[in-house]
């Protein structure tokens, strides 16, 4: 059972009985700097991106008609803060699952690189499993991921952040993702699969915590304690996290976002295992 709000722009309602997913996630662009981050004085560089999901404007919905494939929904909005076009389209398939395909063009306005392209949403804690299949079982990011091996991990969602930095900062990243499933102690829950290789982060602390702003502040991974929500960031590319040097240098060129249009797709079920 599904229901769309046309105002808003939002699917309002996915249910199938006891088993509800109702925060589709949101178009996000930025990451909690890392050490390298601040060396490379990404947060200034970058920090444009730090807000700008926010005062995202609805500009139109379109419901198109019914056919073999679903019935497709596209939304346009208008990222205010920074005046460019951002598109979802959510196709309800006939089985029942939703494909959202999320699309950005800003090749005519001169922005700077992107730390990252996804989305993300606040869940409970009602989940408290991760599986997925993709490269693991630690963390891993497309320049640092030639040790962590493909395939099939399942954990405890409060595991998933990696606290043992000297400072909060971004952690717990898995790449090359084909799927993820986010599920109660009964087996019921979300999987997530991608129309091409996702990366996807699920833990309890969100960016907002793991932040500093735009300098270093002395706090330690202690001093941050787990909320009661899972975080969960599924996205096609995240930045690099860099390394040759921690005073400058910028993650290799293969591993940057340097393009001007960005569009992936993936598809979301209730599983009841």
């Amino acid at each position: 059972k599904g229901e769309f709000n046309i105002k808003s722009g939002r699917i309002s309602a996915y249910s199938n009985g006891e088993n509800r997913f109702t925060n589709f996630l949101e178009p996000y662009f930025w990451r909690a700097p890392t050490d390298n981050d601040f060396g490379n004085n990404m947060p200034n560089q970058l920090g444009f991106w730090r807000s700008a999901h926010l005062s995202r404007q609805l500009k139109g919905v379109k419901v198109g008609d019914q056919n073999a494939e679903g019935l497709a929904i596209e939304v346009t909005y208008l990222l205010a803060n920074i005046n460019i076009p951002y598109q979802i389209t959510y196709l309800i398939e006939n089985n029942g699952s939703i494909r959202v395909t999320a699309s950005m063009d800003f090749s005519s306005v001169p922005l700077p690189e992107l730390p990252r392209f996804g989305m993300r949403t606040t869940l409970s804690n009602w989940y408290t499993d991760v599986t997925y299949y993709g490269r693991g079982p630690h963390e891993n990011y497309s320049d640092r991921n030639e040790g962590s091996f493909i395939g099939i991990y399942t954990d405890k969602i409060a595991n998933q952040y990696f606290n043992d930095y000297i400072r909060p900062q971004e952690s717990g990243n898995k790449t090359d993702v084909r799927w993820l499933m986010l599920t109660n102690g009964k087996g019921m829950g979300v999987k997530i699969e991608g129309a091409q290789p996702l990366n996807f982060t699920a833990i309890n602390h969100s960016v907002e915590d793991l932040d500093p702003g735009a300098t270093k502040k002395q706090q330690h991974p202690t001093d941050l304690k787990p909320r009661n929500d899972v975080f969960l960031s599924v996205d096609l590319k995240q930045r690099g996290l860099g390394g040759d040097d921690s005073w400058g240098a910028l993650p290799h060129l293969e591993f940057r976002l340097l393009d001007k249009k960005y569009s992936y797709s993936y598809i979301v079920s209730l599983v009841n295992e």
